[in-house]
């Protein structure tokens, strides 16, 4: 019997940052849920033909706790802006007695980040994508709590991907031994 403290890995930051790319290699190399919030929201918008505000959101921390439950790891894959939304996602940890770990995604870069968002393409049929200037637009909280911060810019996915996990595996290292010392903040 598998007695491990399921873990919730919280990914943050805005679209194009390669969030979406490291979210689902975290999903496979942790055998983690993987809920993406861009894919329940359009889904919402498609069937119920509305104007999506937190409800994405919502439905995505039902679905986290359901899994977190059953003792499996999340991958949550969120633009998650603002304060309200990253303690919300904290709770949902918490109250499933699961472990979380915060991780900002940036692209420091910011001629590489105007070239993603005018290049990427989506997976999710119907999906609107942002143009930088509705990226300008969002608002963005800074960051109050500690989290690992991973910038992808100029830099492959499979490094970036390497830095992320050791990382994290140093922040649940420190975390198993009940070391106070917060994650990585650079």
């Amino acid at each position: 019997m598998n007695n491990k403290t399921p873990i919730l890995f919280i990914l943050s930051g805005l679209p194009a940052s390669g969030k979406s790319t490291l979210a689902k290699l975290l999903a496979k190399e942790y055998r983690a849920c993987y809920i993406r919030i861009d894919s329940i929201e359009q889904g919402l918008r498609d069937l119920c033909q509305m104007d999506i505000q937190g409800e994405g959101y919502r439905l995505s921390y039902r679905m986290a706790g359901d899994n977190l439950k059953l003792g499996l790891n999340v991958v949550a894959d969120s633009c998650n802006p603002i304060k309200l939304t990253r303690d919300e996602w904290e709770t949902v940890a918490t109250s499933n007695k699961a472990d979380f770990v915060n991780i900002e995604v940036i692209c420091s870069a910011i001629d590489e980040l105007k070239t993603r968002l005018k290049t990427r393409q989506t997976d999710i049929p119907n999906l609107a994508l942002p143009t930088w200037n509705d990226v300008q637009k969002r608002p963005y909280d800074s960051w109050t709590k500690a989290r690992i911060i991973i910038d992808t810019a100029k830099k492959p996915v499979n490094e970036t991907f390497r830095e992320l996990t050791e990382k994290i595996n140093h922040y649940l290292n420190l975390t198993k031994h009940g070391s106070n010392n917060k994650p990585e903040t650079t």
